[in-house]
């Protein structure tokens, strides 16, 4: 396996807008240890959500080279990142996204493409393991905020993926409750090993991963875990 799970140089994004061209990301540089977690803040506006969805094969860069596992993303057709995304990212939204008529159980499996008679664990098993033994077969709409980003983060890593990605995981949640998530992500991640991305307005938050990059206006102004020297050697 690779050193890096992500290797960015001169990343572009540029959106075309009524005002004019909005470069959301505009030639970043960025690389990322295999297993290493990490979070991305900046001011609405900066980039965040844009870079995060470029790394997970969501969005297409305008520019740049793009490493992802191993993988040059960049030069993939929109079969093959699908294919890409189901095997090896999973994706945590703000938002939730669950399917509000099926059950917690329901969406994990619909979600990870999986079902109970798996040899592996099972929706069930994945739920009551992140703390909703007895929760699985209730509805969203059941469920609190807190409940319902668990079954977000249970579907997230029903297949074990090597890259997390997580965009706002805890902004509609309460300071207890958004700790907590916390706690439970970065736990789960760990013991599978996976490469994890936050995307975070809330400095608690930032401030529980080992690294924080910091956007504004498309560009990384801040690396907590910056190589200066490795940095200058890209752009010589």
């Amino acid at each position: 396996m690779s050193d890096w799970a992500v290797r960015a140089l001169r990343l572009r994004r540029a959106y075309r807008t009524a005002a004019g061209t909005v470069r959301a990301i505009d030639s970043i540089d960025l690389e990322i240890p295999t297993g290493q977690r990490l979070a991305i803040v900046g001011p609405s506006g900066c980039g965040k959500s844009t870079l995060l969805s470029v790394i997970g094969c969501l969005e297409h860069a305008d520019g740049g080279t793009l490493e992802v596992l191993g993988t040059d993303v960049a030069s993939l057709g929109e079969e093959q990142r699908a294919r890409w995304r189901r095997q090896n990212a999973g994706f945590v939204f703000q938002a939730y996204d669950l399917v509000p008529f099926l059950t917690a159980t329901e969406n994990v499996a619909l979600q990870s493409g999986i079902s109970e008679r798996d040899n592996g664990v099972s929706p069930r098993e994945m739920l009551a393991k992140l703390g909703l033994a007895g929760h699985q077969d209730k509805l969203p709409d059941q469920l609190s905020g807190g409940q319902k980003q668990r079954v977000g983060i249970a579907r997230c890593l029903i297949h074990r993926p090597a890259l997390v990605l997580a965009d706002e995981p805890t902004g509609g949640l309460d300071t207890v409750t958004s700790r907590s998530v916390v706690d439970l992500l970065l736990e789960a991640t760990a013991e599978i090993g996976a490469t994890t991305i936050v995307v975070t307005h809330d400095p608690a938050v930032a401030s529980r991963f080992e690294r924080i990059v910091s956007l504004r206006d498309g560009h990384v102004v801040a690396d907590s875990g910056a190589d200066l020297a490795g940095a200058e050697r890209a752009h010589a």
